[in-house]
């Protein structure tokens, strides 16, 4: 009788171990609020990972692929719903992930004996006032953090401290969208480096080890490595776009035109 209780922990904590072990490979996903709105950016192969869930709310995640577009569908229904019924201006990103997405994670992820959610979440919303708005990262378990100026997905938690450290010291309070894309990029350069670093650290070979670096220069050649048969996703919740849905992608010629030589290369 005393048994279950500890048998149902032990499974949970198998739980975690799995699902973190799904993430040591997956592309970091960086959020940025600049002086017009919220920037999103991450890497992808083949599979997008940056969406528009309504009006002024972006969705950015990494794990698997299925997951990931079941749970954004879930988002996108329960917005519009909520707009239908109530009206836009209800369709908050606090109401989408308390009441929406964290719930349906919990709850997948405590069913011991069905299978998890291999899923990180990332919801913005713009607000309505110039400063305003909100990022929410929400783990697989359904906890979730809310910030205001910057959030990033990555492996661990200690990657993603390293790449909030990076983006607070890098992109100050306010700034314009091409500082806001240049650090963002950086900072996943610097996440993703991490990443590799650590899954090379846990073979214990010293051929394979991968050394974490924040200067630039060294940045620009480790995507200069990393990109070949990969694509630069950068989308915007932009406060100045017309129409309600603030939503847009940024566009090739856009990119290149902020981006510095070194960085404009090792995109190309």
């Amino acid at each position: 009788m005393y048994e279950e209780p500890y048998k149902w922990v032990e499974a949970v904590g198998n739980r975690r171990q799995y699902l973190d072990e799904q993430f040591k490979e997956g592309s970091p996903v960086v959020a940025m609020a600049y002086d017009s709105g919220i920037l999103l950016l991450t890497v992808s192969k083949g599979t997008p990972k940056l969406y528009e869930i309504y009006d002024r709310l972006a969705l950015g995640g990494m794990g698997h692929p299925a997951d990931l577009e079941k749970l954004r569908f879930s988002l996108l229904e329960t917005a519009h719903v909520e707009g239908f019924n109530r009206s836009p201006s209800d369709v908050t990103g606090s109401r989408m992930v308390k009441y929406g997405i964290a719930p349906i994670l919990k709850q997948a992820f405590e069913e011991v004996f069905k299978a998890p959610f291999i899923v990180k979440l990332l919801l913005a919303e713009l607000g309505t006032k110039v400063g305003a708005g909100s990022l929410m990262t929400i783990n697989y378990d359904g906890t979730f953090e809310e910030t205001s100026r910057c959030a990033v997905l990555a492996a661990t938690p200690a990657v993603q401290q390293s790449m909030i450290e990076f983006l607070q010291r890098e992109v100050p309070d306010g700034a314009s969208l091409d500082r806001a894309v240049v650090g963002s990029l950086l900072a996943w350069a610097m996440g993703d480096q991490a990443q590799r670093r650590r899954e090379a650290d846990s073979h214990d070979t010293k051929e394979h080890q991968v050394t974490v670096s924040e200067d630039p220069v060294e940045l620009a050649g480790y995507l200069r490595e990393r990109m070949p048969g990969k694509t630069l996703e950068c989308v915007l919740l932009d406060r100045h776009e017309r129409g309600s849905s603030k939503y847009r992608t940024l566009t090739s010629d856009e990119l290149s035109r902020m981006l510095p030589p070194d960085l404009k290369a090792a995109l190309a």
